[in-house]
């Protein structure tokens, strides 16, 4: 059954289906192309009809942030993860309750001292530990310098521990989503690639098997020029998109898969400027692509059917998100109750904020889909 979009309360999380597919489809047929695997991040969505759209054709593997998402995930039917944090001591009954239920976990680390933790707690347990080395190629939050005492120290840990099986080399390129030009992000894709790669060879070469070479951010692969050398490749922001992305060169603004409906609860003529109830608990206060336009606040506003009006909100409070309104017959049309649509910075923190998609397709409401949030 489905409802025309007037009829939804606000705030609403609106997902068009349609471009989901599209988006899917793209980066689908660039590991198809390159022959790699695609273990796509389900972090952005944390939707499980998401991931079926996003898995369409390939293993079904999936990458997460929490073990929240993976138990969750686990229970409809997924189960091929990578556990993309760094993994603690805490966390690891759970993971082992995963594991002896029969979900696959990767784990990963980039600590010298953690083999040995990982190694005693699975063979308490009976079970096997499949862990990746991270590697920091430039982003410098997590992971090993490639080539460093550290990294070597670390992998000689988890290949020479009995309960433990080293699953490859792991990294993110997360400066991509700093760049300044499309140029600027091809060459963190060069160089994602090229310093897994190099990396790879290096620990070959010294008689150290890597099974896996994982690499992958939204921006990097979008502008990446091959993947030789790559076994699997772990976007996720691809699937929705953003203000930020669009901004970037990721895609386009006509690619960007959510938004917020939002209605106008104030228009002041005085101050040339109308409040919408949808403020920094449902757009989130990521300030978005400042480096490249600095007028983005925090969300393009768009008309009822997708459409831009040039306007942009420009400061939050929780509840409030505020817009400025300088052309008087655009004002004059916002009257209080007016329903508008946000594309906000970052699809990732603003789906967070909500506990459901209202899945929008040819301008009508066709479905409710869950999100699953959790650590």
């Amino acid at each position: 059954m489905t409802k025309p979009l007037e009829e939804l309360s606000t705030p609403s999380l609106l997902m068009d289906v349609t471009r989901v597919r599209r988006n899917a489809e793209r980066m689908s047929a660039l590991a198809i192309d390159s022959g790699v695997s695609l273990r796509p991040h389900i972090k952005t969505h944390k939707c499980v009809e998401v991931a079926r759209i996003s898995t369409e054709g390939h293993s079904g593997a999936l990458t997460a942030s929490t073990i929240a998402e993976i138990e969750a995930f686990a229970a409809h039917g997924f189960d091929d993860f990578t556990y993309a944090v760094p993994i603690v001591p805490a966390k690891l009954p759970r993971i082992i309750r995963l594991l002896t239920s029969g979900t696959k976990v990767n784990l990963l680390t980039d600590d010298p001292d953690m083999p040995a933790e990982l190694d005693k707690a699975a063979r308490t347990a009976g079970v096997e530990l499949d862990v990746f080395l991270e590697v920091d190629c430039g982003y410098h939050r997590c992971g090993v310098e490639p080539g460093s005492k550290e990294a070597l120290q670390t992998v000689r840990g988890i290949s020479d521990a009995s309960g433990v099986n080293f699953a490859g080399i792991l990294t993110h390129a997360g400066h991509s989503y700093h760049g300044k030009s499309e140029e600027e992000i091809a060459g963190i894709a060069r160089a994602e690639r090229d310093v897994m790669c190099e990396f790879a060879d290096g620990l070959r070469s010294g008689g150290i098997p890597v099974p896996v070479v994982s690499i992958g951010s939204t921006p990097t692969m979008t502008h990446v020029d091959h993947l030789e050398g790559i076994d699997e490749i772990r976007p996720g922001n691809y699937v929705f998109f953003d203000a930020f992305q669009a901004t970037l060169g990721s895609c386009g603004f006509e690619d960007c898969a959510i938004t917020v409906l939002a209605s106008v609860v104030h228009r002041s003529f005085s101050n040339k400027k109308v409040i919408v109830d949808a403020g920094s608990i449902a757009l989130s206060k990521d300030r978005g692509p400042v480096g490249l336009d600095g007028g983005c606040g925090y969300g393009r506003v768009l008309d009822l059917a997708g459409e831009e009006t040039g306007l942009r909100v420009g400061s939050l409070s929780q509840e409030h998100g505020e817009i400025e309104v300088e052309d008087q017959d655009l004002l004059d049309k916002l009257k209080v109750g007016t329903k508008v649509r946000i594309l906000a910075n970052h699809s990732c923190l603003t789906a967070a904020q909500f506990d459901h998609y209202d899945v929008m397709e040819a301008d009508s409401i066709v479905g409710r889909w869950e999100i699953h949030r959790g650590w």
